[in-house]
């Protein structure tokens, strides 16, 4: 009985496994759902070695078959022995090396070719650069070309490679666009260099969405340390361009609730967030997200519905929601009101109608 329970616990967990495995979260969360040149080279090589070992594993099983039957004891006489032959050496040596040569040779390829950032590299360069910082928990990018920084949010065009430099101001983290490419580590003490490309036709299927996230163990809220890429038209991105570099001064308030929220911001968090998409601050300074184009965002800290009552839960206690983050305790208890009219203030910014 207890040898049947636990097969019975073991099929069980089969299935649910098997159930999970087709799960995708949001749109285009999944590796095996490309939605780029890298995914695609990536997907390539995954089914071609799934192809290796699946083939592999069907016919060791149809030897074995074979073997069993036709080789299965019949009688006291020892059968024919094939030890030392050299045919049999021969085959089983070239096949792994042949396989390892099926697999390797298009892995090399890609890996150089994936490695390939020479052109974000020129002096003056019209590739579009942008430079990716990870902390503790939140993302900021800043497009050194177009002299603007965001949070949260990466914004970039369609069809045409976009280059990252990639550096941690805290811990190792690693970024990671399942849909668009292979995760790639932060680190404190160096910079790292990859390129992505985002296909227009699969862009526009998932909603110009992706969901990206942190692919590294980097601490308690680790899980929780995502955020959202819009994948656009160039058109539409020189345009996003364009109403970023025009807010030059912190946008004001439109409401009367949203002035007080501007005087509590100005009083409470203007010290470590920025209003401005120009990074005037030093690299080291960047302590918080920017807050520009707050209002324009799909997520409040990356994981809450960009709602106003999950905002002003947040900023109420941060904690509850990402354990370890560092604006849990930055500046004073807020009121109801108070914290009203700041989410008031905050949901007003806006670059693009």
């Amino acid at each position: 009985m207890k040898r049947l329970a636990k097969w019975r616990l073991i099929s069980l967990f089969s299935i649910l496994a098997l159930v999970l495995s087709g799960c995708s979260g949001e749109r285009f969360v999944s590796a095996l759902r490309p939605a780029g040149e890298v995914a695609d080279m990536q997907y390539d090589l995954m089914k071609l070695s799934t192809y290796v070992m699946v083939g592999v594993i069907l016919i060791v099983m149809l030897i074995f078959v074979l073997i069993f039957i036709r080789f299965r004891r019949k009688d006291d006489k020892i059968p024919k022995q094939v030890e030392g032959s050299h045919t049999l050496e021969i085959i089983w040596t070239a096949i792994p090396i042949l396989l390892l040569l099926i697999l390797a040779v298009p892995t090399v390829a890609a890996t150089f070719k994936l490695a390939d950032v020479k052109e974000m590299d020129k002096k003056n360069t019209k590739a579009l650069v942008i430079n990716v910082r990870s902390h503790l928990y939140w993302w900021d990018f800043e497009y050194p070309g177009q002299k603007i920084v965001t949070s949260q949010e990466l914004v970039v065009p369609t069809n045409e490679k976009v280059y990252f430099n990639l550096k941690s101001m805290d811990v190792k983290h690693s970024f990671w666009i399942p849909a668009a490419g292979g995760k790639l580590d932060t680190n404190t003490d160096n910079i790292n260099k990859f390129w992505l490309e985002f296909d227009d036709k699969r862009s526009n299927e998932a909603g110009n969405l992706f969901y990206g996230k942190c692919a590294e163990l980097c601490g308690p809220s680790h899980a929780l340390m995502d955020f959202k890429v819009k994948a656009i038209s160039r058109d539409k991105f020189d345009t996003w361009v364009t109403a970023m570099q025009d807010v030059i001064e912190p946008q004001k308030a439109q409401t009367d609730l949203a002035a007080k929220g501007q005087d509590i911001f100005n009083q409470s968090c203007i010290g470590c967030h920025a209003v401005t998409p120009a990074n005037k601050m030093p690299e080291t300074a960047r302590i918080a997200p920017n807050l520009t184009n707050f209002g324009e965002r799909s997520r409040v800290a990356g994981i809450l519905d960009h709602k106003k009552e999950d905002l002003k839960n947040w900023i109420k206690n941060p904690e509850t929601y990402k354990p370890g983050n560092l604006m849990t305790g930055k500046y004073p208890e807020m009121s109801d009101d108070q914290l009203d009219a700041l989410a008031e203030y905050l949901m007003g910014l806006k670059v693009q109608e």
